[in-house]
């Protein structure tokens, strides 16, 4: 079971010389086991890149698990060139929204002219939207779990396990506003003993002062979650677009210092770096 980062970055996509190793793509991450097609987590601009691995014999096919429709997560869909082939299929499982429109409603509304110049029901692939709450269900032989976390709007975190082996992905969670540790029943339910906790470890408990209200939470944060429910391994994500690949660094080494003791392996996940869960 490899899973590997192909966007890492939270709300906007950034290049420059001090983010080259990390990466400057917004969220986007591939599973892959034998004899499955891809399943993705999220559309954000990584999914361009990740686009350009796809074998190029055969028709796409592959499905992804939508966290929530803000832009970071879902810009990558009208630049993933596999689906400018006929005979592509992508499926995508997101959050129907509280307002009563469908997802595919939403995503139709806004990858259309004028806003963007084609819609997506005029490429040559063919992408196939499904509501999604809190639920359990099998995309072949994955088994996911879907529960609504705190975040801004409707959003997902998800669970999939494939042959005893499992990776949660909660790409933004919002920290209680006061800053102290405490998580829904959902979220300790989608990260309970996992091999790898994909996490949203955006501000440092600094910024977080300032931004408490915007959706996410801290790096301390994550490592906490991730040492209450039993997590292995723990990979911190949706970095903040100010944060130079030697800031990364220096907040890595302590996350690593505070999970050790607690049992959690602790990484950053940057561009390229696949993860084999074996």
């Amino acid at each position: 079971m490899k899973v590997t980062f192909h966007g890492v970055r939270g709300s906007t996509p950034c290049q420059s010389d001090d983010i080259r190793r990390y990466g400057g793509n917004t969220s986007c991450v591939s599973i892959d086991v034998p004899g499955q097609d891809p399943l993705l987590l999220d559309m954000g601009t990584g999914l361009r890149y990740y686009g350009k691995t796809v074998p190029t014999d055969r028709p796409f096919a592959g499905n992804c698990l939508l966290s929530h429709l803000h832009w970071d997560h879902v810009q990558g869909l009208p630049f993933f060139v596999p689906l400018l082939n006929e005979g592509a299929s992508l499926d995508v499982y997101g959050p129907a929204q509280d307002d009563g429109r469908s997802l595919e409603e939403v995503v139709n509304c806004t990858i259309r002219p004028p806003l963007f110049p084609v819609s997506v029901d005029e490429l040559p692939g063919t992408v196939r939207f499904h509501d999604t709450a809190d639920s359990e269900f099998s995309i072949g032989e994955f088994d996911v779990m879907a529960r609504l976390i705190p975040h801004l709007g409707s959003t997902l975190g998800f669970r999939v396990g494939w042959q005893g082996h499992s990776v949660a992905y909660l790409s933004d969670h919002q920290q209680p506003f006061d800053g102290t540790y405490g998580a829904s029943p959902s979220a300790l339910e989608l990260v309970s003993g996992v091999d790898l906790l994909i996490h949203d470890a955006q501000y440092t408990q600094t910024e977080f002062k300032a931004k408490s209200t915007w959706g996410h939470c801290t790096i301390d944060y994550a490592v906490w979650l991730a040492a209450e429910a039993g997590v292995k391994r723990l990979a911190l994500f949706h970095h903040d677009p100010s944060r130079r690949d030697d800031d990364l660094d220096e907040l890595l080494a302590c996350a690593c210092a505070v999970g050790a003791p607690r049992g959690v392996e602790v990484i950053a996940a940057s561009e390229g770096l696949t993860v084999d869960i074996a």
